[in-house]
């Protein structure tokens, strides 16, 4: 009879494959749930979130090539404990070893970080600036034609008190800081989540204009309210993203080398040329867009609360980190090439999400008051 591993082994190689029954894909989360419950009773929280790195560390050894990342969503599913816990799973890409290094001793943690939360300014067309997550809830402000109202929950919303009003030339902006995200429901209906340190321009009414164009710096997440006669527009740096009616997220931050449009529902024109459909990701660098499938849970993970990565290299993991944290990210010595696949909440404390690297063995951090140092590996 097989050992229950290598059945394990063996039923992960159909699921990655697509071939298998939903009686195996059961089992396989059995499995898992089984080995999660093993003396759980006996275990602090601390030693149950090392026992399943431990775990999923010896699942991508055995499993080799195949990547565990696409059985996650079906077992996050299943294993409640998982999310209910906030644990993270975290591997070194290319390094296959039996079982997780110890905390390196060069570790340094002299305080914590707390994540990010629900963080903007409003800057109105006559130069006044709100702060929204400190304003209290009901009305803000007037201009003409628009009422301002921050919502119970927290969200900005835009309503158009005169139809007739012709104030196309005002524009606001909100503005998140780093560790901040909003969300702003714009005069036309559209519903837009901003992610941290970024910033959209729109006009305070669409009313008599062709277009109802905003401007995005950072990354934001579109649900636009779908008018035929009035192309909705979001201008960035490097892309112009044309819709009617569609759910998309934009990823344009000026420290990124790429600007990325992803496409959940409906359609999109990319610089009036290129159409993307759903599950599909435009991504330009200088003049050229490259059009490519990808999972969209994953570009939308920092909405769901979450940082989902897939081969994605250190320094694009720091970045998000440095905006989330609202921290410096500095580097002793060559930044080490690393890649890494894993998912983690990101409503943990910093320390959380670099000790679940640190356990790849090939990374260790310094937190120093707002300055986190990438220490140089011996």
């Amino acid at each position: 009879m097989e050992r229950d591993e290598e059945k394990f082994s063996a039923l992960l190689q159909k699921y990655n494959e697509g071939k298998c029954s939903q009686e195996e894909i059961a089992w396989l989360e059995s499995w898992y749930l089984q080995l999660n419950e093993k003396d759980k009773a006996k275990l602090s929280r601390a030693e149950l979130d090392e026992e399943k790195l431990l775990i999923w560390a010896a699942v991508e050894n055995q499993t080799r090539e195949i990547h565990v990342v696409k059985l996650w969503p079906k077992i996050a599913a299943a294993a409640s404990l998982l999310l209910v816990l906030g644990t993270g799973l975290f591997f070194y890409h290319a390094d296959r070893t039996t079982s997780m290094p110890k905390l390196a001793k060069t570790s340094i943690y002299k305080n914590d970080i707390a994540p990010g939360g629900v963080k903007a300014t409003l800057t109105l067309a006559d130069g006044r600036k709100i702060t929204l997550d400190g304003a209290k809830n009901g009305e803000l402000a007037a201009e003409t034609g628009i009422t301002i109202t921050k919502t119970a929950d927290g969200q900005l919303v835009y309503t158009v008190s005169d139809s007739k009003s012709k104030n196309t030339a005002a524009f606001n902006t909100i503005s998140t800081p780093k560790g901040g995200q909003y969300q702003v429901r714009l005069p036309d209906g559209t519903e837009v989540w901003l992610n941290a340190a970024s910033s959209l321009k729109f006009p305070v009414s669409f009313n008599n204009s062709k277009q109802r164009k905003v401007e995005l710096q950072g990354e934001a997440y579109f649900e636009v309210a779908h008018n035929k006669q009035k192309p909705f527009v979001v201008k960035t740096h490097r892309q112009d993203v044309e819709v009617l009616g569609t759910h998309f997220d934009v990823n344009s931050y000026p420290d990124e080398p790429v600007t990325k449009t992803t496409l959940l529902e409906g359609s999109v024109k990319l610089n009036g040329a290129t159409i993307l459909k759903p599950g599909q990701q435009g991504i330009s660098k200088g003049s050229s867009i490259n059009v490519k499938q990808v999972d969209v849970d994953d570009e939308l993970d920092w909405k769901n609360k979450q940082f989902i990565l897939n081969d994605e290299d250190l320094q694009v993991v720091m970045r998000r980190l440095a905006r989330w944290y609202d921290v410096d990210v500095v580097y002793e010595g060559k930044p080490a090439d690393i890649q890494f696949v894993g998912v983690v909440s990101s409503t943990r404390n910093i320390s959380g999400v670099l000790k679940l690297m640190e356990r790849t063995g090939k990374v260790h951090f310094k937190i120093e008051g707002n300055k986190i140092t990438v220490l140089k590996q011996p």
